[in-house]
């Protein structure tokens, strides 16, 4: 089969794409935005990439469009399939019905650490012999792609709580009827689709009906509006994680870049975990981990030792490069609680050195200033914070003021590249988050960088 995918560039329909590839079907594209890592990842697959969505496309005469949730009406491709009355469905639609059908699926749900726990899972299950397949959020370092399709049965996703389509407002992860479902956390999000906290925990709920009764809930105990969704109704069996009587991280031994922790499930000690992550948020995601891969199978004991050689995630405290004593760190972070989160880890590595935080509010709830007022304490751990205001509908200067002159806003890259390298010092670290590319702002960071400490030419 033939299909043709719109808005393959997002990290959810590269991974589509890439299954897709993997299972036998002519994969192709169109992306109004290309970027790394993803673009990369399908260009190395052989995946044909259109820029733009001109209905030209049209003479592709794929078997089948899959459309992303980037489309909405008015789009020129997508008017022109409905117009010619062409068959499609969502991504979402197509990897229920292709790939997960008949799969045990290990679901990891939340507002925040789902690329993480994800990783850390499908790393569990890929370390006991399982061949898990799995679509994540981003790149773990374990694998060289964020989505397979595995030989095995089992199959970890990313469940995300955003609408499915323009034609299907339902939230993605009601599709993936999950055997296993970890609910991380929940808070406000994605203001451009739900009016309050209330609306998505209705979603949550969705997901909560749909896990059959020999199934597992994995849940944060210590999350209030989780705690109200289970109220509306739990027909399956439920363990939480952070609280007494459920999966716990205890004796914790922070280091900069590790944490050392005793897991206990109850009073029943489950081994000593050297997890190469830091901070209270990373130790949560590998407990809920180890709590999931159980209930596939794999022991407590056999996880906390694949937990010592994970590797990671890219753009998760991703150390871009160092110029002139300057490190320049890429992170995902775009939620208030996510930005202060990832900085507090920052500073529990490093120390008293300075953090500059380069925040892009780029995602739909940050652009529509749902949570502008939280920014100012999210960022306050960072010495320095540069925002970037390019398409904002708010006055970025105006909300940050209560951190004084430690922060400055710019409407253009370049300038904002130049006053962060104005201020960075030796020893200093560049904090850069954002979920987009950021328009190419690391790469940007390091040549500035490199061209002050080049050493000044001298004449013949």
């Amino acid at each position: 089969m033939h299909i043709h995918i719109l808005g393959i560039c997002g990290t959810f329909m590269g991974g589509v794409a890439a299954i897709a590839k993997e299972a036998g079907h002519r994969v192709t594209g169109c992306d109004a935005n290309v970027y790394p890592p993803m673009s990369d990842q399908l260009r190395a697959l052989g995946i044909e990439l259109v820029e733009g969505f001109d209905p030209a496309q049209l003479s592709l005469a794929p078997d089948l469009w899959v459309i992303g949730n980037v489309v909405s009406r008015g789009n020129p491709l997508m008017e022109a399939i409905l117009e010619a009355g062409l068959p499609y469905t969502s991504g979402p639609q197509w990897l229920s019905e292709q790939v997960l059908a008949g799969r045990h699926v290990l679901a990891v749900a939340g507002t925040h650490g789902k690329t993480t726990t994800a990783s850390l899972l499908a790393w569990i299950l890929e370390d006991a012999g399982l061949a898990p397949g799995f679509l994540i959020g981003g790149v773990p370092s374990n694998f060289p792609v964020s989505a397979r399709l595995g030989q095995g049965r089992h199959f970890v996703i990313e469940a995300d709580e955003y609408d499915t389509a323009f034609f299907d407002k339902r939230s993605k992860f009601v599709h993936y009827r999950p055997r296993t479902a970890i609910l991380n956390n929940l808070e406000f999000d994605h203001a451009d689709i739900f009016a309050d906290l209330a609306a998505i925990e209705t979603q949550f709920h969705h997901l909560v009906r749909i896990v059959p009764r020999g199934g597992r809930l994995v849940v944060n105990g210590a999350e209030p509006a989780l705690a109200r969704v289970l109220e509306r109704g739990c027909w399956s069996e439920r363990e939480d994680f952070g609280v007494d009587a459920g999966w716990q991280a205890r004796d914790v031994v922070e280091h900069a870049d590790t944490s050392e922790f005793r897991v206990t499930f109850g009073a029943i000690d489950q081994g000593r975990c050297r997890l190469p992550l830091a901070g209270s948020h990373n130790r949560a995601n590998a407990i809920a981990a180890i709590a999931a891969a159980r209930h596939a199978g794999v022991s407590p004991a056999r996880a906390i030792g694949a937990l010592e050689r994970f590797a990671g995630v890219k753009r998760r405290m991703e150390t871009r490069g160092i110029v002139g004593g300057v490190t320049v760190i890429d992170d995902f972070a775009h939620h208030p609680t996510a930005i202060e989160t990832t900085i507090a880890g920052l500073r529990a590595r490093i120390g008293g050195d300075r953090i500059l935080a380069v925040l892009e509010p780029r995602s739909n709830t940050m652009k529509l200033g749902s949570m502008k007022a939280q920014l100012p304490g999210s960022l306050a751990g960072a010495e320095r914070v540069f925002c970037y205001t390019g398409g904002l509908g708010w006055d970025a200067g105006e909300v940050l003021a209560p951190l004084g002159d430690r922060a400055t806003t710019a409407a253009d890259i370049d300038a904002l590249v130049a006053d962060i390298v104005a201020e960075a010092r030796p020893g200093d670290r560049v904090l850069v988050m954002s979920n987009g590319g950021f328009g190419g702002i690391h790469a940007k960071l390091l040549a500035a960088l490199s061209r002050r400490s080049a050493p000044a030419a001298h004449p013949a």
